[in-house]
Parts: C-alpha cells; structure tokens; sequence
C-alpha cells in the first residue's frame, strides 16, 4: 500500500526519520479488513481527491457519509483508509495556516468499525480533546481534534459521543 501522501524526501533528516516511524506506525495500524477495503475502492483522481470540504449542513451528515471532521463552517467527509490533515493542497482536510505541517497528522478509518488520530511528525504537535497525543489514539464522536489554532470535531454515525470529549459536545448528527 503506496500513498504518495506520505512521501519524506521534503523535510530535514531528524524530521525525515520522525516522519517515517510515524508513517510506519499508521500503516501497521489498518488492518487487513481496511487494506482491503481500500483496494476495492475506486482509483482517487488527484485532482478530486483534496476538495472534500463541504459546507456545514447544520447538523446533518451528508448522503453516503458515516464519518467527518468539521468545523463551524465545513464539514471534511472521511473514507476508509487514511484521510490526510495539512497544508498541503493534496490532503484530504486541507488547513490554511503558515503553522500546520504540510502533513500534520492523519485520520484513519477502519472498515469494521471506528478510527484513529495519528500524528504525522509535526512540528507544532496535535491536540485529541485538549491532550497532545505521542502514539495512535482512538476516536469517538464529539472528540476535538486541535492543529496549531483550528479545531475539528470527529463525528461517526451511528456512534456515541466520547465520555472525554470536552463541553459541550456537539449534538450526534443526523442522516440527511
């Protein structure tokens, strides 16, 4: 499994080797049930595949989606495998802010059920619900996941709000 995504050759040689542990971590972390089901999806067109933001639709998931980020603002629809959080124009939650890595950190959602925060070598660190996180940490609905000064909320249908998450918790989205 491949994602150029994840490519090093851009950063300094500490942050390279930080980056490739990090990198090395996340793509131990999908099970053979996730690498699967990523095989089977259609071929993302690179073109397409970073304009998943989507306008806020107060409260509600958008057709077809199970999980989100999403801010007051935007709502990032998730897929299977590992969804990209960055500067960089070909992540999948692209976050304009001179302080955000270019790859910040990665959400990755399992086919079977759930996902998890992993965070990608930043410089500056990534926040799950107020907690710098140094290792993989699961997600719930209603966590907050802070890079540098934005904050997103992770939403999964179908599933309660985390007991961690700070107040108040957004309200569990309901299906279009």
């Amino acid at each position: 499994m491949t994602d150029p995504r994840l490519n090093s050759m851009h950063l300094d040689l500490k942050r390279r080797e930080d980056f490739r542990k990090a990198r090395s971590e996340l793509l131990q972390s999908c099970g053979d049930q996730t690498k699967q089901a990523i095989e089977l999806q259609e071929p993302a067109d690179a073109a397409q595949s970073s304009k998943t933001a989507l306008r806020n639709l107060k409260g509600r998931l958008p057709t077809g989606v199970d999980f989100v980020l999403m801010d007051q603002e935007v709502v990032y629809p998730l897929q299977i495998g590992v969804n990209t959080v960055g500067r960089l124009p070909d992540n999948n939650v692209v976050v304009q802010d001179p302080f955000v890595s270019r790859r910040h950190c990665a959400v990755l959602i399992h086919a079977g059920d759930g996902g998890e925060l992993h965070d990608v070598a930043s410089k500056n660190g990534t926040y799950l619900n107020g907690r710098r996180i140094d290792h993989p940490a699961p997600l719930h609905t209603g966590d907050e996941i802070r890079v540098c000064d934005r904050r997103l909320i992770f939403v999964a249908k179908d599933q309660p709000p985390s007991p961690s998450a700070p107040s108040p918790t957004p309200t569990q989205m309901e299906n279009s």
